[in-house]
């Protein structure tokens, strides 16, 4: 027990004496801290103003090189706003200077201008006087020579033409006799070697249909009450019917075969139905021209299997069965490729060409024609471009191009084509000239009249000695039918050569049509 108390007295002196030694090491250690806080506080403020010091040393260097350079800056300003002042002070004199040159150059110019207008009355007079000599001499040489200026003129120019009328006749007339040798020679070697081996039918066409009836009182039928059926047939058909003694019998004359083959059908639609009223005769005449496609498409394909061609676009098929209505010369197209392809394949064959080939090519020689009435250009650009269009062989494109010689043949192909083009054209009973341009001449009368504004349609009738034209009653009115009259009359006798007159009929006719439901 006494031990225990003294390890407690022994503890609390121990923690006593710690106690006091702790606050003896705190008290100096504050001390010591104190005496080095301001050690550091005069270290730190004799360094403050030295450092003061070299900042403002470095300042007034700073400021001096400024102002060094603040003065060299303003030195060079004023120089370069002097030397300006003196180049603008120098541009003001050049300035002057050209003023005055300017006006000196202008003085000059006026007093020029002065002299030409000087100059140009005296040219003037003497123009006058020269031609007041002139003509005081023209006088007197006519007094002379007893002929005036526009007699001596005549003469003269009738000299010159006679001499040129004998010259150009002498040229011409030994030309001829040379070509005749020529062509004759070759023409006459050509037919025997090929004509021999093919003949042909004359094929020239005609511009009447006749039509056979089942017996003569559908004649009255088909006039109808006062004509209205005949003028209805007439009017939307653009062909003449011709009812005459004939028994059994009309005819159809039209210039175009297409229109004369469509009124054919029509007739002979009407005479089996037996219904023939003007509303009829229309919806019949639609149908019938709806219909004709598919009869074109089978002349083309007829006109294949003749000649045994095959792989042909069924396009091109039908612009082949166009030629059918299609004349040239008289001559019907589609029988003029058809000989023109026979022949080329005949020759080709005893040349040892591919005459399929030729045959092919001689068949669509002159496709063209079928419609360079619908597209503008010559019917060689148009069967060149629809053999293109077509996928034809080059030989074929080629022949197209060259067989009027627009190109040159490249192939033996299409020179034989040419020549079997000749053949077929010139051979006996082939074509006929006068048709021709009769045909021509019915053409241009309608061209005529279509060209009218508000003219619907138009029919060259009775062999181009009338021309009946129907306006669109919306644009055309009575007392303006008149004027289209009278303006188509002036057109075709400024534009057209013909015998005897043509009769300009116009025709304005309104319809009122209501449908019962």
């Amino acid at each position: 027990m006494p031990n225990i108390a003294i390890s407690i007295l022994l503890v609390a002196i121990g923690l006593i004496v710690g106690i006091i030694a702790m606050f003896i090491v705190t008290l100096i250690r504050k001390n010591s801290a104190s005496d080095k806080a301001d050690k550091i506080l005069e270290h730190a403020r004799i360094e403050g103003e030295k450092i003061k010091k070299d900042y403002i040393n470095e300042a007034k260097a700073e400021a001096n090189e400024i102002k060094t350079k603040t003065d060299e800056e303003i030195r060079e300003r004023k120089q370069e706003i002097k030397d300006s002042e003196n180049r603008l002070n120098t541009r003001e004199e050049n300035i002057d200077r050209r003023d005055q040159n300017l006006q000196k150059r202008e003085d000059l110019l006026d007093e020029k201008e002065k002299n030409l207008l000087d100059k140009q009355n005296d040219i003037q007079e003497q123009e006058a006087n020269v031609e007041k000599i002139k003509n005081e001499q023209l006088q007197l040489l006519e007094k002379i020579s007893g002929y005036t200026k526009e007699k001596a003129k005549e003469l003269v120019m009738k000299r010159v033409e006679e001499s040129m009328n004998l010259e150009i006749a002498s040229y011409i007339k030994e030309k001829e006799a040379e070509a005749k040798l020529v062509v004759d020679k070759n023409s006459k070697n050509m037919l025997i070697e090929c004509m021999q081996k093919y003949s042909s039918e004359v094929v020239e066409e005609q511009t009447i249909t006749v039509v056979n009836l089942p017996n003569d009182e559908m004649k009255g039928r088909i006039i109808g009450r006062e004509g209205r059926n005949i003028r209805t047939i007439e009017a939307v058909t653009g062909v003449d019917l011709i009812i005459d003694d004939t028994p059994e019998a009309i005819v159809l004359s039209s210039f175009d075969p297409l229109r004369r083959e469509i009124a054919r059908i029509t007739v002979e639609t009407l005479i089996k139905d037996g219904r023939i009223h003007p509303a009829r005769i229309e919806e019949i005449y639609d149908k019938t021209c709806k219909d004709m496609k598919e009869k074109i498409i089978e002349y083309g394909q007829n006109a294949l299997f003749e000649l045994g061609i095959t792989k042909v676009d069924p396009e091109l098929i039908e612009i082949i069965g166009k030629l059918q209505f299609r004349t040239s010369y008289g001559q019907n197209a589609l029988r003029h490729s058809i000989e023109v392809a026979e022949l080329s394949s005949i020759m080709a064959g005893e040349l040892g060409e591919n005459s399929m080939l030729a045959k092919r090519a001689g068949l669509l020689h002159d496709i063209g024609k079928a419609v360079d009435h619908e597209i503008e250009g010559s019917h060689v650009e148009i069967g060149a471009s629809l053999a293109k269009k077509y996928k034809e062989n080059d030989v074929v494109i080629n022949t197209i191009e060259s067989h009027h010689g627009d190109k040159e043949a490249t192939s033996v192909i299409a020179e034989l084509v040419a020549i079997a083009d000749t053949l077929s054209a010139t051979r006996p009973g082939a074509r006929n000239d006068s048709l021709e341009n009769y045909v021509q001449r019915l053409h241009d009368l309608e061209n005529i009249a279509n060209e009218q504004k508000g003219v619907d349609t138009a029919f060259a009738m009775q062999a181009g000695r009338e021309l009946r034209v129907i306006v669109k009653p919306e644009q055309i009115s009575d007392v303006e039918s008149h004027k289209v009259a009278r303006d188509i009359k002036n057109k075709i006798e400024e534009e057209l050569q013909y015998p005897g007159t043509i009769k300009v009929t116009v025709i304005r006719e309104t319809r009122a049509i209501e449908e019962a439901k």
